[in-house]
């Protein structure tokens, strides 16, 4: 008999976010994981060759073989990089800094 573990699967969208939790067999993968979860029907927008996935934030391989409690995040693209945010910000920060705004 096979022993099962508690894993949980989640993602989000801006608007819509699910936390699917299931037990699996130990020695699944997170790629069966997130397959065997359902997600793929409630997303179909999720594609596992160019979306990005982690367990606890912490990036890993759809190979990754599960441990109990583990939380298999899929990640969305970014819409913007992040490091030229803050220099538009910063950048906007300076201009009104010379403008003399009280």
């Amino acid at each position: 008999m096979s022993t099962l573990i508690n894993i949980e699967v989640v993602y989000a969208t801006p608007v819509l976010q699910k936390l699917i939790a299931l037990k699996v067999s130990a020695g699944t993968s997170a790629e069966q994981a997130i397959t065997q979860s359902g997600v793929l029907d409630f997303f179909p927008e999720i594609d596992l060759s160019s979306n990005k996935i982690g367990i606890f934030s912490k990036a890993c391989k759809l190979e990754t073989v599960l441990r109990e409690k583990d939380r298999v995040e899929i990640y969305r693209a970014l819409l913007a990089d992040p490091k030229e945010i803050r220099r538009q910000r910063a950048l906007e920060g300076k201009v009104t800094k010379k403008g003399g705004a009280a």
